[in-house]
Order: structure tokens, then sequence, then C-alpha cells
């Protein structure tokens, strides 16, 4: 019999999708998806690419409320999903959702192995707080073995004493062939695009949400840093909404001579017509327990300039070789990354062919791996 490993995940997000249809190739487990909801719309605008999915799944009946900066998600059906499937072992995706415990309490009264897809770091300014840590703690000791998607996730569960052999490693990954064969096809048709959205000839992004936590300010200060003939030449684009879209439009238009251009929020399979045209993608946050954008930028064929608290960065950036790794909430030090990398054309070719071969190593496929050892470890310590 192939063991059933049932996924439990928030929502239908685009890039979860391609990692779901990898683990679904796999002949050593079969896969079940549960989705808590289909998406956020109070949080991001993402489409639902139902006609992609290729893995078995189903999304719950569900109640959700924002109240404040908390999400709070509630779903019936937790345990009727889980008794259809009868899974041999179950992945939670985080801790911080009733139907989590829901997941973990059949799992206890079932015997089943409990995984916990964590990507959590040290560096996350979400930890601290007692009662998290303590909810978390409590959760940690139901799990049989741990998911994480990269360096920085494994060593915190470390610290937090839960033993090597019980973490996996499954990288978190985009679709690199299709950001890297869009991309391709944007450079192919370089003057239309440009046109298209008025893009200048050169420019740096900022792709994702406009909120001060991202380093949205400190990026707008580094890029006022750098000397005015060099923002004559180069732009600042960002592509991204949120709630501080308007104090980002009314800072920007105090930074003269330069231009800053705001784009708003753009799907998926748009995003490859302003990774493939920029110089490089900056991604400045304050914290980040990964960052799927540095991701994408680096299958569209970009450098890179990353905080070093991204969970990302340790995987992905290697510093002065595909990108730069810089402090956060530094906007001198961002200012001398930007300079350097706008300066060196010979540079930013070697970093972006860089970063085309280091993201290969992070893919669905990889991803699949991960996961399928985690849940083979769990299955075979049961029986």
């Amino acid at each position: 019999m192939i063991p059933k490993l049932a996924i439990i995940t928030e929502i239908i997000a685009p890039y979860r999708i391609p990692v779901f249809n990898a683990g679904a190739l796999r002949q050593e487990i079969d896969l079940h998806v549960i989705f808590l909801s289909e998406n956020d719309p109070s949080l991001r605008q993402w489409r639902v690419y139902k006609e992609e999915i290729k893995f078995q799944y189903e999304v719950l009946p569900h109640w959700r409320q924002r109240l404040g900066r908390y999400n709070v998600l509630i779903n019936r059906g937790v345990f009727s999903a889980l008794n259809r499937i009868h899974p041999d072992a179950v992945l939670c995706g985080g801790y911080n959702y009733l139907a989590s415990w829901q997941a973990a309490l059949w799992a206890r009264v079932n015997r089943v192995p409990l995984l916990l897809w964590s990507e959590s770091t040290a560096l996350d300014q979400r930890k601290g707080h007692a009662p998290v840590e303590c909810m978390k703690a409590r959760f940690l000791s139901l799990c049989q073995a741990f998911v994480v998607p990269g360096k920085s996730s494994f060593r915190y569960l470390q610290e937090l004493g839960i033993a090597k052999g019980k973490i996996f490693t499954a990288p978190n990954a985009v679709d690199n062939e299709l950001f890297g064969a869009l991309a391709e096809q944007v450079r192919r048709g370089e003057a239309q695009m440009r046109a298209r959205h008025s893009l200048p000839a050169r420019y740096f992004l900022y792709v994702g949400r406009m909120i001060a936590a991202k380093g949205i300010f400190e990026l707008l200060e580094a890029y006022a840093q750098l000397d005015p003939q060099m923002r004559r030449q180069i732009n600042l684009v960002f592509v991204g909404d949120g709630p501080e879209l308007t104090k980002m439009k009314e800072a920007a238009a105090r930074i003269g001579p330069g231009t800053v251009q705001f784009v708003g929020f753009v799907h998926r399979e748009e995003l490859p017509e302003f990774y493939a045209l920029s110089e490089a993608l900056i991604f400045p946050t304050h914290s980040d327990t990964w960052g799927l954008v540095v991701n994408e930028a680096m299958a569209c064929g970009l450098p890179v300039i990353v905080s070093k608290v991204a969970g990302c960065a340790e995987d992905l950036v290697q510093d002065g070789r595909n990108g730069f790794v810089i402090p956060r909430s530094e906007p001198g030090e961002l200012a001398t990354a930007m300079a350097r990398m706008a300066a060196d054309l010979g540079l930013r070719k070697e970093m972006a062919s860089n970063s085309r071969k280091r993201i290969a190593g992070y893919s669905p496929l990889e991803w699949a791996e991960g996961v399928v050892s985690a849940a083979k470890f769990c299955v075979a310590r049961k029986q």
C-alpha cells in the first residue's frame, strides 16, 4: 500500500500549486491537500489557478475575519475530511489556526504521525511573545517530524531542541521553468514591453506588499542617497499594493532628481514583464520567513539585493556572486550595494548568470523530495 499524506495549509496560493503538483507525481506517496480557504482577498488579490491543479484537494467550509493585524480563520469539517482520507501521516502548514490543532488531535487519537511544515526563523519578528512561544512549544511536542524550507528555519528548530534527524528540508520553490521562459519572451519583445508599462531604460525593482515591515521606506531612502547623476540614469519601480502606498507616493514625490514609479498589484503571469527588464530585485525586508519573490527574480535571471533577515538569504544569495546581502534597516548599506551594482554592467551579467544556476536547485521537484523523505521517515517509524 502506498502511504497517504494529508497536507493541511491555508489557501490555494499560486506558488504552492507547482510544488503540490510535483508531490502528486511521486510514486512513493498518495498526496491529498486540505485547504482552509481558497484565498484571502482582504490581504492579497491572487488569482486561484484551479485549472493548473493536478493533485487531490478539497477546500473546507470556513469563516474568516481580519481583526486588526490578526487573521481569524475558523473551519468546520476537519475531522470529517481526515476520516475520509484516513492518511498515514498529516503535515500541518503551521500551528496558528484552530484547524491545525484539530488535525493534531485527530492524529493523536488515530495514532497517525503528525509533521509540522515550519518556515519560522530566529530572526522572525513575530516570535518572542509568551503566549505564541507557549503555543509553539506545545505543538512542537506533538510532532514526530518537521519540514523546513532552508538553513535558517532548520537551525531555528535545532535551537528549540528538535533533533537534527527529525528535520527534513523541502526548499521553497516556484515554477522556475515558467518564470524563466516568460522572462526570455519579454526580453525578445523588450521595446514593446517597455512601452506597454511605461518602463524606463534602467530601473531597480521591488515586488511585494506595501507595508513598512518590508523595508520599503528604507529602500526609498537608499535611492535618495544615490548620486544625483545616477538617479537621473536609473529609476526605482515598485510592484504591489498595500496600506502604505499613499505614504510611499508622498515620500517618493520629495525625491529629486530621479523617478519612482508605482505599478500596483500584478498577477503571477505578468510579473516576468517587470523582472526581465530590471537591473536587480531589491528585497529589504525587516522580517520574512522566506521571500519567494527572490526565487521568482532569480528564475528570471536577475541579481538580487536581500536583507540578511530574510529566510531565503542564507540559501539563495551568495554575497558578491549573485547579489548582495545587507543588514536590515540600513539605508546607507543598501545605497552602497545599489550603487555598486548600477555602476558595473559586467558584475550584473555575472550575477544574473549565477542566479539562474543557483535557483535550479530550488525547484518543485526538490520540494517534493524533501516532503516524501519526511513522510517515509514517519511512516517507517510507526511500522
